[in-house]
Order: C-alpha cells, then structure tokens, then sequence
C-alpha cells in the first residue's frame, strides 16, 4: 500500500490504476488544504475513522450524478411548493458539518467518519472559497442541509442530512439548479447508496469518470463565498 509522505511540499499520489478493488489508494499524509485539492482533482477523496490512519480512495466504479439527469420524484416537487422551505448557501457551513457528522445507523458505537480532523480541515477549505454548504431551513430552523467541495465545473459531495422528510433532497435540488447555470456539469457521488442514486446518479467506470472530471476543471474555480443567482 503506497504510504503519502509526511513532508507538506510533497502532495505526490499514486497513479488511481493502482487503487485495490475495493478502492483503497494509499494511506497517511495530512489534510492541508493543498493535498486535498491535488486529491479531488485527480479523483481521489479521504475517508477514514479516528482509529485509522488517513486513508485514501478511488473507487471503480464511481458514483457520478450527471446534473442534466437530475430526478425529482413526484413526491419531491411536493416539498418544492413555495412556503415550505428556504435554502441558503455558505451561511452556516461548521454547522452543516457538524449536523453531518452526527450518529449514524451504519456507526451503533456513535461513531462517524467525519472526524474532528476532517471538520477543521474541510473548514478551512471553506475559508479559501473551496467547500461550500447548502442549507435548508423551516421556521427559522436548520433542519437539512448538504456540504462538499467545487473545482472547475465538478462539485464533490461529501455528506447531507436531514431533520424533516425532504429537507435535504430539497436543499441538493436548488443546488443542482444553480450548478447547471453557473456551467457545472457533474456531481461525484463517490459511491452509490439507494439514496443517491434516487436522484438519477450513477455507476461509470472510473476512467470515464476522470474524463468527465477533467473536462470539468477545465473551467475556472468559483472560489468564495455562494450565494443563489436569485433568492
């Protein structure tokens, strides 16, 4: 297993070819803000739990909604309607991260692979213009929301939650919409649940996926602050 170097300046990876089955491209290494964005852009993402060390992933296949494909169930438009909620983008981005990193059925022992490692560094990433937040509100209440980071025209979701039915599929749906203005094209899923994929994402194999990034990055970075194009 290729082991990162420790040192900041050396943000080398191995080639993702080199990933095991399962994913699993290297270990190690630290989450400087320059790392991780040399990791997203060569379709790479940390995931790991506190007992582990850093660990790294490329999955084959990847798990990619194509944003022109967006499926919006019938019971979706509903909580569509006007009223019932507001979405905002970058107004509370710790927030939504630590709402994300809340209990989990898959972690009984009260675990989560957001660690306090990845809230600072993923925060910091915030700071510089690069992860973003959607925030879903009702009554004055955050009550679901989403984070992930952006390069080019690629947006790279990490995690969503919700405290209301529809909150968070709310929150992806404004956001699609405003990725699809701003010439967004693809937003990496990393890995397929029943939830992503009700959306309309999809399984494509990892070297189609790195072509579709590349073509993504070829626009420029939207960095700072978001906010939607029409409140």
């Amino acid at each position: 297993m290729f082991r990162l170097s420790a040192h900041p300046s050396d943000l080398r990876f191995p080639p993702v070819e080199q990933a095991s089955p399962d994913g699993l491209l290297a270990i190690g290494g630290d989450l400087q803000p320059e790392r991780l964005l040399e990791a997203y852009r060569h379709g790479i993402f940390p995931w790991y739990n506190d007992d582990q060390p850093i660990l790294w992933w490329s999955p084959d296949p990847r798990t990619v909604l194509f944003l022109d494909k967006l499926h919006i169930s019938r019971s979706l438009k509903r909580s569509l309607r006007p009223c019932i909620f507001s979405v905002t983008l970058d107004r509370c981005f710790r927030d939504v991260m630590q709402h994300c990193a809340g209990p989990r059925p898959q972690y009984p022992d009260g675990g989560t692979w957001i660690t306090a490692e990845m809230l600072e560094a993923y925060t910091r990433l915030h700071e510089l213009g690069y992860a973003h937040s959607v925030e879903t509100w009702q009554e004055g209440e955050l009550v679901g929301g989403l984070y992930g980071v952006a390069l080019g025209g690629a947006f790279f979701a990490e995690s969503m939650f919700t405290r209301v039915p529809d909150a968070s599929k709310v929150g992806l749906v404004f956001l699609v919409r405003q990725l699809l203005a701003w010439g967004f094209s693809i937003i990496d899923c990393q890995q397929a649940s029943p939830h992503v994929m009700s959306f309309g994402a999809e399984e494509i194999p990892r070297r189609n996926f790195l072509d579709h990034l590349a073509s993504a990055l070829e626009l420029p970075d939207r960095l700072g602050r978001w906010r939607f194009d029409c409140d």
